[in-house]
């Protein structure tokens, strides 16, 4: 799938109310391994981070953990992915997600799933990084936040490309397709963890 082959997920530590977004978690680990793209994650074992973790792993697929040492209590580690990775703190935790991979999805979620959002596009407009970042709009999940988004850019805080270079989709098939789709060559979109 173009030059994609590992996509980092943010999601929610939780399942949320709506059984929508379980579905879609475990839809995007199966869609995932069907576009031969490996999933990178934060290595928790459960919400929807576990799900999506889970749902890769069960279709035959290659999962990377990344989670900060001591943090979270260890049952909440998944031990039974691919490979996972213990950082010292959770700003290692997310330069070494963005280093191993080549575009971002961010999926329903809490704080910490916009914190690693806004963090990503941040990066992306000032330069570090040229790598696609999605949304998987589930329900409408996304809607308010990219209609505030809109509002930053006719208030004059944002530019107009960079609300426009987030993809958004409801069917995790079509948003990795479309992220391949913008995605650059391998050579010109890797993180320097020398600037961040």
């Amino acid at each position: 799938m173009s030059g994609l082959r590992r996509v980092c997920v943010f999601c929610g530590s939780s399942t949320g109310h709506d059984p929508r977004h379980a579905a879609a978690a475990a839809a995007m680990g199966r869609a995932l391994v069907a576009a031969d793209l490996e999933l990178v994650y934060g290595g928790g074992a459960v919400g929807l981070m576990g799900i999506v973790a889970d749902a890769a792993m069960q279709a035959g697929g290659r999962v990377t953990g990344v989670i900060p040492r001591g943090l979270f209590r260890r049952e909440v580690r998944h031990e039974a992915i691919t490979e996972l990775h213990e950082t010292n703190s959770m700003h290692e935790r997310k330069a070494l997600m963005y280093e191993l991979s080549d575009a971002f999805v961010a999926m329903p979620g809490g704080i910490g799933t916009m914190e690693e959002l806004f963090e990503t596009l941040t990066w992306a407009q000032i330069g570090l990084h040229a790598k696609p970042v999605g949304v998987l709009d589930v329900n409408g999940f996304y809607q308010p936040l990219l209609g505030f988004l809109q509002q930053m850019v006719a208030g004059g805080f944002v530019k107009p490309r960079h609300v426009d270079a987030i993809v958004a989709e409801q069917d995790p098939v079509r948003l990795l397709a479309a992220l391949a789709a913008v995605a650059p060559s391998e050579d010109t979109h890797r993180v320097d963890p020398t600037r961040i």
